[in-house]
């Protein structure tokens, strides 16, 4: 784990103007074949917690899965690690509003769009829908987060707004919650709950 994650700083160094020696090193010697990209570190916990669900160790796959910083890097991502780069097998999630960036992206890199799936708005507003408002509502006092949610459910700009919608803008207040609640969401589902895209996406890594 710990040299996977001096591949990502080393793919995140190249793809912010640094050499990409270190990166082609780290491929041959983890033996790297494909690199799955996402926009954000919840998407990234996500992914990790369905893989560890399923009992795949995606590491010894030759899989690594890569946060971009954001769904405008995957051009410059796609170019160092696809065809134009290393070579590798990339596959990915994106959220519906980003769609046009990714195609772009790959189609500049001479990437296949086949292993890039598209949530609905965004991977949470996917998984509050799987597994409904009730049951997110329920993680979140498990977690200790009621005051946190009555209070934010006060705010006059909640007012008006779903409860699907109200949770998804709860889980990106706080620093840090929606990696957390990335897994928590993941491991709450039931077998037959996950969403379409994030399945296969795993399915077909």
């Amino acid at each position: 784990m710990a040299d996977l994650r001096a591949f990502r700083e080393a793919v995140s160094g190249w793809a912010a103007g640094g050499s990409g020696g270190s990166a082609s090193d780290l491929v041959v010697r983890l033996g790297v074949r494909t690199v799955v990209l996402l926009e954000g570190p919840s998407d990234l916990a996500a992914v990790e917690a369905l893989a560890a669900r399923r009992g795949r160790d995606l590491t010894a796959e030759g899989i690594c899965v890569m946060q971009m910083g954001g769904a405008m890097s995957i051009g410059r991502y796609a170019g160092l690690l696809g065809p134009p780069g290393l070579g590798l097998r990339l596959a990915g999630l994106c959220d519906e509003g980003e769609q046009r960036f990714f195609e772009r992206g790959l189609k500049r890199a001479r990437v296949s769009r086949r292993d890039f799936f598209v949530c609905v708005t965004d991977l949470e507003d996917e998984l509050i829908r799987a597994l409904g408002t009730a049951r997110v509502e329920e993680i979140v006092r498990a977690e200790g987060d009621s005051r946190a949610w009555q209070t934010f459910l006060h705010q006059p700009a909640q007012h008006g707004r779903s409860r699907q919608q109200q949770l998804r803008r709860f889980l990106g207040t706080k620093k840090g919650r929606k990696i957390r609640y990335g897994s928590l969401l993941v491991e709450a589902l039931g077998p037959d709950q996950v969403p379409v895209p994030l399945d296969d996406l795993l399915t077909n890594l």
